[in-house]
Parts: structure tokens; sequence; C-alpha cells
């Protein structure tokens, strides 16, 4: 693995981290809307690091990073604060940005326009 491949792996971790802070602390604040901003940051996240690596690892480093945060801030704190207030809305933003990640780290590669159809006698 190259040395910028790298990099660009750990800026992904270091951006879901971020994105997963964001994330967890505005989809609580607006219901039902803070939720739709938060699960649209996390696919925005997701699929700019598919299209940044071209492939799936890509995805899962944003995804580790963004889930470290999610769950680090779900633990909440022995005096009972924590970013989560522990309902329905927090699932969905939980289960939701996974299946996201699960579904942009599984995406097929469109080849790039303009190209060759790759079609025989075309």
């Amino acid at each position: 693995m190259s040395a910028a491949r790298a990099a660009s792996y750990t800026g992904l971790a270091v951006l879901g981290f971020l994105v997963g802070i964001a994330g967890s602390l505005v989809q609580g604040v607006w219901v039902p809307g803070g939720l739709l901003l938060a699960l649209a940051g996390t696919a925005g996240l997701f699929y700019g690091a598919l299209r940044l690596t071209g492939t799936p690892v890509g995805v899962g480093a944003a995804g580790a990073g963004w889930l470290a945060a999610v769950l680090l801030l779900s633990r909440g704190r022995p005096e009972g604060d924590g970013a989560f207030a522990g309902g329905v809305v927090e699932l969905v933003y939980l289960l939701g940005g996974m299946a996201v990640a699960v579904m942009c780290a599984t995406m097929v590669r469109v080849p790039p326009s303009g190209g060759p159809s790759g079609r025989l006698g075309v």
C-alpha cells in the first residue's frame, strides 16, 4: 500500500469520526429534519469515500471512524449525561448509517462515460 493511499484512508477515518460527532449532535435536535440531515451527511461521506478511493476499503475506513464516534457518544457518562437519549430516532440514525455504509461498500462501479462501451461489434 502506498503512503498516499494510507494517508487517504486515515483522513477518511478522521472525517468519518467528525461526521459521526456532528450527526450525533444534530439528529436529536430537530426531529425529523435533523435525522434526515445527519443521514444525508453520512451518505455523502460514504459515497464520497467510494468515489475518492474507488474501493470498498475507503468506505470501510470512513465507516470505522463514523462508528467509533457514534459508539463513543452513545456510551454516556456515569452521571447520566450523553448525546443520545435512547429513543427510536437514535436507533434509526445508527442502523440507517450502517445500512448506507453497506450499500456504498457494495455498489457496483460504473465505468466512466465517453469511453468504449466494452460491447463487441458496436
